[in-house]
């Protein structure tokens, strides 16, 4: 059985561990072992936030060198980015040569998902943000640098595993 790092916001969720169990059970009805960050848990002896903050970081850099995977959710998080916490796993693990599948819920390039879910953030004539920046137009559904290495499927964890266990399997 291949194990699988289950990368996201989904930790931040108020229901997130349950939601990281549901993850665990999608990952077993597809031959995999799902490894979720929260499965571990910060020792009570370790109180200040900076020690705590160290000892998450060593854990889940452990999990994603353990993993023969990353699935990661790529949807936006906090605004018309995906967590930049589950960019950094995502592009640790491709530095490992980990395999790295990504999933978000709808159609489109980066721009129109930034302009449709994101209005505020688009400027005048709706080819800069609102800040005058530039918006990344490739045709891809997020930034290159996550979308050219990383298999991006519109739908849901489960159409992600589909997908891996396919490819593992053709």
């Amino acid at each position: 059985m291949k194990t699988v790092y289950l990368a996201g916001p989904d930790v931040f969720r108020p229901d997130a561990s349950a939601r990281g169990e549901a993850l665990k059970d999608l990952c077993s009805r597809y031959g995999f072992e799902g490894l979720f960050p929260l499965d571990q848990s910060v020792p009570p002896a370790i109180t200040a936030p900076a020690a705590q903050a160290h000892w998450i970081y060593q854990a889940n850099i452990a999990l994603i060198r353990r993993a023969d995977a990353v699935l990661a959710n790529l949807d936006f998080f906090r605004g018309p980015e995906p967590d930049s916490g589950t960019c950094f796993e995502c592009g640790y693990a491709i530095a490992l040569g980990k395999p790295v599948y990504g999933y978000l819920p709808e159609h489109g390039s980066f721009a129109e998902r930034i302009r449709r879910q994101h209005p505020d953030a688009i400027g005048p004539g709706g080819e800069v943000d609102a800040a005058g920046w530039a918006l990344e137009e490739f045709g891809l559904p997020l930034n290159l640098m996550l979308a050219v290495p990383a298999p991006l499927i519109v739908g849901d964890a489960e159409q992600a595993l589909r997908r891996m266990r396919a490819d593992i399997d053709g």
